[in-house]
């Protein structure tokens, strides 16, 4: 019992606690600042009933495996790289936000409205969605930094499948609207995702 009251639980669940708090309070205020905040919704949060559940099932394991395994979760080596994985997947997402500006929402645009430009320069230069490939990064390093194995590994797979069926959506639509200029740009730059081109 004292394991979940030690240093080690302490730490990280507490550096669990800020993370979650400083991605999805930034998203927010970056929304609000960039789309006005009668714009934003509570949806900008990016907190939904999968997320949740999500989060509530990574607690569960944290909490069983440091109960019934405390040493697992002492391997400071991989919970410094989870933490490392998810600045460097926040500051990714942030300047994708930030260099698209307009151009950027948190749900697919199906309508191409008058100020919707192609944004390939910044981070966009060298990944096609830098967005899905710093949320990917960031999520599955909240799993490294708690030293949870289990949702590591499920983390990484069900954001992985959701962003291989949410990048050829949105491709579509980007087709449409910019039309051989996406298509040349598509071909040059890589999605940001493992395994979709």
């Amino acid at each position: 019992m004292m394991e979940i009251l030690g240093y080690t639980s302490c730490r990280q669940l507490s550096q669990m606690l800020m993370t979650i708090l400083v991605f999805h309070g930034s998203e927010f205020i970056l929304a609000a600042s960039i789309h006005g905040k009668s714009n934003v919704t509570c949806r900008d949060l990016l907190i939904s009933k999968h997320y949740l559940l999500a989060l509530m099932c990574s607690l569960l394991e944290y909490f069983l495996e440091i109960f019934l395994f405390p040493g697992l979760k002492e391997f400071w080596w991989i919970s410094n790289l989870g933490f490392a994985m998810v600045v460097i997947g926040e500051i990714i997402r942030k300047l994708a936000i930030l260099t698209a500006s307009q151009a950027f929402t948190h749900t697919i645009r199906i309508h191409r409205d008058e100020q919707h430009k192609l944004v390939t320069c910044g981070i966009y230069r060298f990944l096609r969605h830098p967005g899905y490939s710093g949320f990917l990064i960031w999520s599955v390093g909240t799993q490294v930094m708690l030293c949870n194995p289990i949702s590591t590994v499920a983390f990484a797979v069900i954001v992985w499948k959701f962003f291989a069926a949410r990048i050829p959506y949105e491709e579509h639509f980007l087709r449409r609207f910019f039309g051989s200029q996406y298509v040349e740009y598509a071909r040059h730059v890589p999605s940001g995702v493992p395994f979709i081109r």
